[in-house]
């Protein structure tokens, strides 16, 4: 992609390695050449969730604050502009408070309202009384609820034409706000869960994870033990209640889903990680590794993500230890384990989601 000024090569870096998947969309294309066409350019600009870096690469002269939601998008902002042999620029995350208020701000409205929302308040509540927030997003994904949200910040909110099946949400004079507390509750087996906005699952707790649940096998021998993708933290803290006292590890990509876990199960032998891979962890670490893994990013289905992690797991558990993970049937995640653990059971199935224990 080729700005006014130099030509950035921008790649995916994630654990996927499916090629037809493109780094950037036409809606990031839109924002960029919209920032580019400002005559005055803003001095405090934020951008939101530019997955690998297309905006931080092609902005960075503007000394950017990058607001990341995932541990892989940052480590994919800085090996572009690594490759781009670009300086580091400002990064946050969406509960952080910004050492200068914004008064520029683009979006890429994410799948998840709920965060689209968050994201908004962030910047409502930490912005110039001039602020402008230009929002990007696939036509297809439009939602007359999008609008709604945005008039609760803002004054005004545009809509621009189309370019390339791609469309903008112009805002402008913000609304005097205060913290509405956008915090979800959820309960599960009596127990109350607090959630941010965007993190898996806002309703209740998912099904899959609910079947998992029932079905966790556990040993007295499972003293070291990972919850892998734990988001809310539902299943270390039942898995605690079994083994209350193993060491837990909860990792979750998502840095929403971390602060979410850390209010929901604390204490000396838990351990909160902010990660997308195990690489922080020695092989032959764990007894047990217990994950729903993800298979979908935004609107990208995609199961290379969870059998890059099904190897990882193979090398992090002890001889004799286990992964115990709960798919959608249609996935046949067996036929892929089977090729990584020497022993592969079904231990419970039914017609949309199938648990597997894989013993090393």
């Amino acid at each position: 992609m080729e700005n006014q000024q130099k030509k950035y090569k921008i790649e995916r870096y994630d654990l996927s390695k499916d090629n037809s998947l493109r780094p950037w969309s036409a809606a990031d294309e839109y924002l960029l050449q919209t920032f580019q066409e400002l005559e005055n350019k803003p001095t405090h600009l934020g951008i939101y969730n530019d997955r690998f870096g297309f905006l931080a690469c092609h902005l960075h002269s503007f000394t950017p604050t990058i607001v990341l939601t995932h541990k892989s998008q940052e480590k994919a902002i800085h090996a572009n502009l690594a490759a781009n042999q670009l300086s580091l620029v400002n990064f946050a995350d969406p509960l952080s408070s910004f050492d200068n208020p914004l008064d520029f701000a683009l979006v890429k409205i994410p799948k998840s309202l709920g965060l689209f929302e968050f994201f908004l308040e962030q910047i409502a509540n930490q912005s110039t009384d001039d602020v402008t927030v230009v929002c990007a997003f696939m036509t297809r994904h439009f939602s007359p609820r999008l609008l709604e949200i945005a008039q609760e910040y803002f004054e005004v909110a545009e809509q621009s034409k189309a370019l390339k099946k791609a469309r903008l949400l112009i805002l402008k004079q913000k609304k005097k706000t205060v913290k509405k507390g956008l915090m979800h509750s959820l309960t599960y087996n009596e127990q109350e869960y607090k959630q941010y906005p965007g993190v898996f699952s806002s309703e209740h707790i998912d099904y899959a994870t609910q079947f998992l649940l029932e079905h966790i096998e556990t040993k007295e021998t499972d003293q070291k033990v990972l919850d892998l993708g734990a988001g809310n933290g539902v299943i270390g803290n039942e898995i605690r209640k079994k083994l209350p006292n193993a060491e837990i590890h909860l990792m979750d990509d998502a840095h929403l889903a971390v602060a979410s876990a850390k209010l929901n199960i604390q204490g000396d032998q838990v351990h909160h990680h902010l990660d997308n891979d195990l690489s922080i962890f020695d092989e032959n670490t764990f007894d047990l590794i217990v994950t729903n893994p993800p298979f979908h990013f935004e609107y990208e289905i995609n199961i290379q993500v969870p059998l890059a992690l099904f190897r990882e797991c193979f090398r992090r558990l002890k001889k004799g230890g286990s992964l115990q993970v709960v798919g959608n049937t249609h996935l046949n995640y067996k036929t892929h384990l089977q090729r990584i653990f020497p022993s592969v059971q079904v231990v419970a199935e039914d017609k949309k989601f199938v648990v597997y224990q894989c013993v090393k």
